[in-house]
């Protein structure tokens, strides 16, 4: 049986963890060193550190912090914003990042992904996709979803494999923050079109969103923030709540 991950997501802005609602009002929610340390102490499976405004503002993801971030814990660890080139990877890499998460870089430019993949492996390379249904379909939007793009999302998700993307991080825009639940459609879409791991993002707000995102969205991890963050659920018990519903997670 396959276990599920959960994945507690820290998005970065001017080196301050913040949370949002649909990409928007943006509030500083904590220090991310101390954050990551608490997640891994607590038995998070993995972090995800997104530098949000990365792209949007045309810098770079510090990796600074990323060196203190992977200092303080003892478990795989994603890294993305404002990641265009091979040396933008090779830098979070040495700095202690497990896996590089691309995401405007690789729309604009799709031979970003061959080229990474060949250069570091797929396992290494995690392709974000931030997704708004509109009209009842889904696309694809950019620089932290401020930019429409009118590109499907099922035909990105399997492009993007295609070119060598070992793992989607799937963020729904429509449920980011609401903690209505996860975007079971899409989620359960995607994960049946492409061959590699699916992450669920966007709208936990109870133990039993994770339940259907597993269950019904067929993903493979589930990524959340303010419910972590705030300590509305915590992590051990969560995953004791996924054992009950015969949900195979690490302990």
């Amino acid at each position: 049986m396959l276990t599920r991950r959960i994945i507690p997501c820290l998005d970065i802005k001017d080196g301050k963890t913040v949370k949002g609602i649909n990409f928007e009002n943006i509030t500083d929610v904590g220090d991310p060193v101390e954050l990551a340390a608490y997640y891994a102490n607590q038995g998070a499976d993995e972090l995800v550190f997104l530098d949000i405004t990365a792209t949007n503002e045309k810098r770079k993801t510090f990796s600074e912090l990323v060196t203190r971030i992977a200092k303080n814990i003892n478990i795989p660890f994603t890294v993305g914003g404002g990641i265009s080139t091979a040396n933008d990877v090779s830098v979070l890499l040495r700095a202690g990042a497990d896996k590089i998460s691309v995401n405007t870089a690789a729309v604009k430019h799709p031979e970003l992904l061959n080229e990474l993949t060949q250069k570091f492996g797929s396992q290494c390379i995690v392709l974000a996709i931030d997704t708004k249904c509109i009209n009842g379909e889904w696309f694809v939007f950019l620089n932290g979803g401020r930019i429409a793009t009118g590109i499907r999302t099922l035909d990105w998700a399997k492009k993007g494999v295609e070119r060598g993307a070992g793992e989607i991080l799937l963020t729904s825009m429509n449920s980011d923050g609401t903690k209505k639940g996860f975007a079971l459609d899409i989620t359960k879409q995607v994960s049946e079109l492409v061959g590699v791991p699916v992450i669920a993002s966007g709208g936990a707000g109870t133990m039993q969103h994770f339940v259907d995102v597993f269950k019904k969205g067929l993903a493979d991890a589930a990524l959340a923030a303010s419910i972590f963050h705030y300590k509305e659920i915590e992590i051990a018990e969560l995953k004791l709540f996924l054992q009950r519903m015969k949900i195979d997670v690490r302990c």
